[in-house]
């Protein structure tokens, strides 16, 4: 089985920063691309942004210029890095990973539990 872990939540002011981690564990062959997602209370859940194991990324519209994602391949880590917080941000961020357990087996999606990051005005 595979375990992801988030961490690095809570509340903040407008304007400043927070910095979320998420870290993969468990039976994991390889990982070709980890993200994070969010939804706010009575929303649907969303893309903020993607890394694959090479590197490429990709952001939300909203996020972009304020979030960075970035990951650390050895550690089975992603992180995400959040500038210039707005009230609009405030969700519950899940990260996810496509991971193979093992070399002949298909990629499965995995998610983590969460943190809530309040943003307050």
């Amino acid at each position: 089985q595979v375990q992801l872990v988030e961490s690095g939540g809570g509340l903040v002011q407008a304007g400043e920063t927070q910095k979320l981690s998420c870290a993969a564990s468990g039976s994991i062959f390889s990982i070709n691309v980890m993200g994070w997602y969010r939804q706010a209370p009575g929303k649907q859940r969303d893309l903020v942004a993607t890394i694959t194991a090479a590197g490429t990324t990709n952001y939300a519209d909203s996020v972009k210029g304020r979030f960075t994602i970035s990951s650390d391949n050895a550690k089975n880590t992603v992180y995400l890095q959040m500038n210039d917080l707005k009230p609009e941000d405030t969700a519950v961020y899940y990260c996810n990973a496509a991971v193979k357990t093992t070399r002949w087996d298909n990629r499965n999606l995995y998610w983590g539990r969460g943190t809530q990051v309040t943003v307050s005005s």
